[in-house]
């Protein structure tokens, strides 16, 4: 989750969060290695009186046309392999969410398990517990497994969104969008809608419960 004064993402708890914030450092990194040199370039240039009419252009030509081929190459190629991966099929489980003003509605239909998602209000929290944060039914999902997620909405546009693992999606009335993600370690994860969808939009929060497999079998066959 989020904390106070932070600047950098959110410590990535799913495969594909780990693949989109590496692929973001990378690019960072090329961006700034083009800033630096285009900004070399404009001060040698700047503070260059001489200026040599004997040098062939050809050359340059050649090289700042295909040189930024190769930078777009390697922008492009790891992004499609992250795009292909994100779209994964054949998940360990399914699970239908749908948006209402305003809390969330969770099915898991393989497993006939179905409930309603409200957050907690302030008078009812313990201490270590997060304001606008916790609800009364988190989902709970194992660790290790593709997921699939269905969401959708009943009424007006909602987006579910959870940082950590790297989805986020808009809840469309009529629509199904999907996503897919897997944990990677034990965790509770919390997340908000992110489309304004009313006076209560910012109290309807998302909490992600990973567990082992093992538990999470007990958990549903306890439910």
């Amino acid at each position: 989750m989020s904390t106070w004064s932070q600047i950098l993402l959110q410590e990535s708890n799913s495969t594909v969060n780990q693949l989109l914030s590496l692929f973001h450092d990378y690019s960072l990194a090329l961006i700034i290695n083009i800033l630096i040199f285009v900004t070399g370039i404009s001060i040698s240039m700047m503070s260059n009186k001489l200026i040599s009419d004997s040098i062939i252009p050809t050359l340059v030509e050649t090289i700042w046309t295909i040189l930024p081929i190769f930078i777009l190459l390697a922008l492009v190629v790891p992004s499609l392999q992250i795009l292909y991966f994100m779209e994964e099929s054949n998940p360990y489980l399914t699970i239908k969410v749908m948006g209402h003003q305003w809390y969330w509605e969770y099915n898991l239909a393989d497993l006939d398990i179905s409930f309603e998602a409200f957050m907690y209000k302030e008078q009812e929290l313990y201490m270590d517990e997060y304001r606008l944060l916790q609800t009364d039914s988190p989902l709970v999902l194992p660790m290790m497994k593709n997921i699939r997620v269905l969401i959708t909405a009943s009424d007006v546009l909602h987006c579910w969104a959870v940082p950590s693992l790297g989805v986020k999606a808009d809840a469309v009335p009529g629509r199904l969008n999907q996503v897919y993600f897997n944990v990677i370690r034990p965790s509770i994860m919390y997340g908000q809608c992110s489309e304004i969808c009313g006076e209560q939009h910012s109290f309807m929060p998302i909490e992600i419960e990973a567990i082992s497999n093992k538990k999470f079998l007990e958990w549903c066959s306890a439910y």
